[in-house]
């Protein structure tokens, strides 16, 4: 309710929210991070690499003893250490929570990335990564690509590959087990619509092991978040067509104040007029 969304940086239609400037990753975070919440708790050590304003202060909310940012430095953008993936300077079984969103596909050798986040990883530590991808082919890199060529195949100048339907195996091959999770499978088709989130983003929940779960399915039973997420969401639209209605009704009654303002001030113009009238005729009639 409020304020329309905002056209994204490539004029995707209602990506940028109005209030805190996400992008509908950053809300689709935030909804996972709360589904996940019981699996969060009494954490020693949060990792983000590359991170975002809008991810840094949602992950700002998930309480642990440390919280680590890291980059490769490409960008400037503020960190705590310059650290490639490749190399993460943490040790073995010390994270509970890493977010890694858009990074591997900039990475030449993304197989290494994928085994230092399974190295690093906790026992019960849990990984949130996110890549581009297309379904129903393999993936395509090619890290000696010039970047205009990079651009005409991989979308960006600073991408080596678009992957494909093999990225579960190579997150198994590096000791990552894993489930795709999507908005619809997550928090159902009302919430997609309400907080303007993209239908086929496909967040990866991994942590250490060697299987590839089925993934999460919209109408299935991955999430009991939909049925309530539904009821809510249709409580909401109600109050908002109550308050549009409100609001309308609002306006018109401030267009007839406005109008009766008019009226009275123009008949009042007028009455003092009629007054300057009688009054002129008086000073003439007592002249003579």
């Amino acid at each position: 309710m409020g304020r329309p969304f905002r056209p994204g940086p490539d004029g995707r239609p209602d990506a940028v929210c109005p209030r805190c400037g996400s992008l509908e990753r950053h809300r689709f975070l935030s909804l996972l991070l709360g589904v996940l919440a019981p699996e969060l708790r009494d954490l020693d050590t949060v990792v983000e690499i590359a991170p975002s304003r809008q991810s840094t202060a949602l992950l700002d909310r998930v309480e642990a003893r440390r919280r680590v940012t890291l980059d490769a430095g490409y960008d400037h953008r503020a960190v705590d250490a310059l650290a490639s993936v490749t190399a993460l300077p943490l040790r073995d079984g010390s994270v509970d929570l890493l977010v890694c969103y858009h990074v591997l596909e900039h990475v030449p050798d993304d197989c290494a990335a994928m085994r230092e986040i399974a190295r690093v990883l906790s026992p019960r530590g849990i990984a949130l990564l996110e890549v581009p991808i297309k379904g129903g082919v393999a993936t395509e890199e090619d890290p000696s690509a010039t970047p205009e060529e990079r651009v005409r195949r991989f979308g960006q100048r600073d991408h080596v590959r678009w992957y494909g339907d093999d990225f579960d195996s190579r997150l198994c091959d590096a000791g990552l087990a894993s489930v795709r999770v999507t908005p619809p499978a997550l928090v159902g088709e009302s919430a997609v619509q309400w907080f303007r989130l993209m239908p086929h983003e496909v967040v990866w929940v991994v942590h250490p092991g060697r299987e590839a779960s089925s993934p999460m399915l919209a109408d299935g039973t991955g999430s009991g978040l939909t049925a309530a997420f539904d009821a809510v969401l249709g409580d909401l639209a109600r109050a908002q067509e109550r308050l549009e209605r409100s609001r309308a009704r609002a306006d018109r009654l401030a267009a007839e104040r406005d109008a009766l303002r008019a009226r009275l001030s123009e008949a009042s113009a007028q009455q003092r007029a009629r007054e300057r009238g009688v009054l002129t005729r008086l000073r003439r009639v007592a002249r003579l």
